[in-house]
């Protein structure tokens, strides 16, 4: 059996979602009904994590066990005019065997994005959360900044979660600011990109409703570290809308590839 690793991005505006669910659309189910329409083989595709409903990817990775022989640098083509326009395989690879998109993870990015501007844009409407005010962007990316390194999320993870452990690290955590071609102080977009080892559910979300209330002026940067010292749900700011988070990238270092050369395609 093969081991096939892909990257793919998708726009999840008409999808419940990443994870295969009955009787429900979502980015799973269309790759793998694709992948059965290409080989015949009814097979469970392993991704570096789910995305909830309207969430995006850039870089989704994930990988599938095969007994086909298609040439590897043949995968994106087949497997693109199988799927609709909102899901594209990026690339592909032969993975070693032991390399699981999810295990094999070293550090993820996601990024959200915030339109701050008087009316939202028609054509980013479904990638952006369009906040009408004006915002302390100054204030918001001081805040940010006490996110980076080793905490206790629990204050940011929504009660839902699973996990038995809330601890995760950071290495980077920045909020880039598109200024307004009006001029006017406190619009423009925002792109908060976090990249960590790791992320809890709706962790992303509840950071960028939090820097939301940060640029209101209902809480300071100073804040921050108080609000994760409380390890407390009810402590930080809301969940923002799914349809602004996108998985920008996950990386592994390396290791995903059998052969580093003359093997991927794009």
């Amino acid at each position: 059996m093969r081991n096939i690793g892909m990257v793919l991005s998708y726009d999840g505006t008409a999808y419940c979602g990443f994870q295969a669910q009955p009787e429900l659309d979502t980015v799973q189910g269309r790759i793998e009904r694709a992948i059965y329409m290409l080989t015949g083989e009814q097979t469970s595709i392993m991704a570096s994590g789910r995305t909830d409903a309207g969430v995006h990817a850039y870089g989704q990775v994930f990988n599938f066990k095969t007994a086909s022989m298609i040439p590897v640098e043949r995968w994106c083509l087949a497997l693109n005019s199988r799927l609709p326009d909102d899901i594209v395989i990026r690339e592909a690879w032969e993975a070693p065997q032991y390399f699981h998109a999810r295990y094999s993870a070293k550090r993820k990015t996601y990024r959200y994005s915030i339109c701050a501007e008087r009316t939202p844009d028609v054509f980013r409407r479904n990638y952006e959360f369009h906040y009408h005010r004006p915002l302390n962007m100054a204030a918001m990316q001081e805040a940010v900044r006490h996110f980076v390194g080793e905490h206790d999320f629990t204050s940011f993870v929504s009660p839902k979660s699973t996990k038995t452990s809330n601890v995760r690290t950071l290495y980077n955590a920045s909020l880039d600011i598109e200024p307004s071609k009006s001029g006017e102080v406190g619009r423009g977009r925002l792109h908060l990109e976090l990249t960590g080892n790791g992320f809890l559910y709706n962790m992303v979300r509840i950071i960028a409703g939090t820097l939301l209330r940060v640029g209101e002026g209902k809480l300071t940067p100073a804040d921050i570290p108080r609000i994760l010292e409380a390890k407390s749900r009810q402590a930080a700011g809301p969940t923002a809308v799914p349809h602004g988070l996108t998985l920008w990238h996950v990386d592994y270092n390396g290791e995903e590839r059998l052969h580093t050369d003359n093997n991927a395609s794009k």
